[in-house]
């Protein structure tokens, strides 16, 4: 039998999602520690150390892997919670961490030389020149790539360089240059690059008068539709603003990633791992989605060259009910 041609990796934001990832097919699951040293710092998300030992202990009596996420950027002065991070996800036996700073990886490359580093998408790696300074400096072994890479682009990266290659299969999108974004900070003074959480909940609210209703971060309207229109939560990168005369989605749509259909073209590129977005997600989306790729990479291994869609069949998992193929059928420059 021939070697699955990815490893799937799906998120996991508290202990009874993880057991539902690995239950579903995941290879490989990844999540964070309760505090700001990981980019999904949500109310009720996230693992104490007890839970984190307790997860590795269940993952690897299943054949799987845990990757613990510490992809936020440490403060100047308050690198403590970043190196306790490091130090908790060495002794609970995780498989991996990923991480972005600079800082934090040489950290865990010198205290721990043993423990696995990956490049976390933060870190806006997207050429092999900045990917193989990382392999080299930190012993990093996988880099999450960037979601504004077409296929060719992967390719030609993954040619050049000695390092595995993960990239996202599905989720939420980031139209900003990944590890760069500092609008959610604008409007609420917390990012998901320091603080690790974007538009947080607390700064989230919905109004409606006899027109219209309205999502509002901080007070400052980021959508607002008709009655019979569906609105999302409230994040800057996928507001709805007028400008130039048109109202309009000006950065991003509300719409998900979804890979199902571009499967061989990504093997064939190097990628070498599927990686799912939403560890802020509940237990049944990523119980389904998980499953679905589980099914499509199976079917991809056994040799299966039906090229029917199937993307359509996670439609109702996708945001606004709509997915698209991003950067990697690139259209636009």
């Amino acid at each position: 039998m021939q070697p699955p041609p990815f490893e799937l990796v799906a998120p996991a934001g508290t202990p009874a999602t993880l057991k539902a990832a690995i239950r579903a097919g995941a290879d490989t699951v990844y999540c964070g520690l309760r505090d700001e040293t990981n980019a999904r710092n949500f109310p009720g998300l996230n693992f104490s150390e007890a839970e984190l030992r307790d997860a590795v202990e269940f993952a690897h009596a299943f054949g799987a892997r845990v990757i613990v996420a510490i992809n936020t950027f440490a403060a100047a002065g308050h690198t403590g919670p970043w190196k306790n991070a490091v130090r908790c996800a060495r002794e609970a036996g995780a498989d991996a961490i990923v991480a972005a700073d600079i800082g934090v990886l040489d950290h865990a490359a010198e205290r721990y030389p043993d423990l696995r580093l990956h490049l976390s998408v933060q870190a806006a790696a997207g050429t092999a020149e900045a990917v193989e300074f990382y392999a080299r400096r930190f012993g990093v072994k996988r880099v999450v790539l960037p979601r504004i890479l077409s296929i060719p682009e992967i390719g030609d990266l993954a040619a050049e360089v000695n390092v595995e290659i993960e990239a996202f299969a599905f989720g939420g999108l980031c139209v900003m240059t990944e590890g760069r974004c500092h609008l959610s900070s604008f409007v609420t003074g917390r990012s998901p690059n320091l603080s690790g959480v974007c538009s947080p909940a607390e700064a989230v609210s919905y109004t409606r008068d006899a027109e219209y209703k309205s999502a509002r971060l901080s007070g400052l309207t980021i959508q607002r539709e008709n009655h019979n229109k569906p609105i999302g939560y409230p994040t800057l990168c996928k507001g709805k603003f007028s400008a130039g005369g048109q109202t309009a989605h000006l950065f991003e749509d509300p719409v998900s990633l979804n890979t199902l259909d571009v499967l061989p073209e990504l093997a064939d590129a190097g990628v070498t791992a599927l990686k799912i977005e939403g560890r802020q997600r509940g237990k049944a989306y990523v119980e389904r989605v998980t499953r679905e790729f589980r099914n499509a990479i199976d079917r991809l291994m056994a040799g299966d060259s039906n090229r029917v869609s199937q993307a359509a069949a996670l439609d109702h998992m996708t945001e606004g009910h709509r997915s698209t193929t991003g950067a990697y059928r690139k259209t636009w420059r």
